[in-house]
């Protein structure tokens, strides 16, 4: 079971770059038909220098472009079966537009129990750069471990 001692674990780095394809695959995939997402021209019309991607996109990405998805998991002892995904959140700091390269730095924020030790909610916080070490946004995401 995972225990506040997991508090402040750092997991591998994730490198991923924002591509065209791949977000258009993503917003073709939730029916997301927002032209600031998928035009180059309403982009900058609304005030961006590049094409921007939706919010929850991030979560995706840092989990498509990891070496080890389930590092997290694997890390903290983690039977995949008893995960829930509880929430996610993401505050941005700056634009991430196509093109750019980010880099996700994950760690445990926090640890804690519910229902008597029934649950374990595990907190993932998650600081992205681009690639010019711009802070451009966190994440943050809430995993629920069923226990016993």
């Amino acid at each position: 079971m995972v225990d506040q001692s997991a508090v402040g674990h750092r997991f591998a780095p994730v490198t991923a770059r924002v591509e065209p394809g791949r977000l258009r695959y993503f917003l073709d995939t939730l029916g997301e038909q927002n032209p600031v997402y998928r035009d180059a021209g309403a982009a900058r019309a609304a005030g961006f220098a590049g094409t921007p991607v939706p919010p929850t996109y991030l979560f995706c990405l840092e989990m498509m472009d990891a070496e080890n998805p389930f590092e997290m998991l694997t890390a903290l002892d983690i039977d995949l079966a008893r995960v829930l995904h509880g929430e996610q959140s993401f505050a941005y700091h700056a634009p991430v537009l196509v093109g750019d390269t980010l880099t996700f730095r994950p760690h445990v924020a926090s640890v804690t129990e519910k229902k008597g030790g029934a649950l374990t909610l595990i907190a993932i916080d998650c600081e992205v750069t681009n690639q010019n070490g711009v802070h451009v946004a966190d994440t943050s995401r809430t995993v629920v471990v069923r226990n016993g």
